[in-house]
């Protein structure tokens, strides 16, 4: 499976320069969610460096993980990598 645009929705839009909230589901494992320029459209759905992705894994092993935006080309593809959690 691939990027699918249609499922990534913004859920929170962030306020006064904060990151937004993303929720994203698929069958991509997440490190192939993490792959360079994995969101072919970020930047026109709006995604932001420092923007906050929820990805939901619906298939096999089923899960969600948190990731963070690290980059959105200027041809905006975006970028993420997963989320330390301390």
């Amino acid at each position: 499976m691939s990027y699918v645009t249609a499922q990534w929705n913004l859920l929170a839009p962030g306020v006064a320069g904060a990151p937004s909230l993303w929720l994203a589901y698929g069958t991509d494992v997440h490190t192939d969610a993490d792959a360079a320029d994995f969101m072919a459209d970020g930047a026109a759905k709006g995604i932001r460096v420092n923007d906050v992705v929820m990805y939901v894994k619906t298939t096999a092993t089923i899960g969600v993980t948190i990731h963070v935006v690290t980059a959105v080309t200027a041809g905006g593809a975006a970028t993420m990598a997963p989320a330390i959690l301390a």
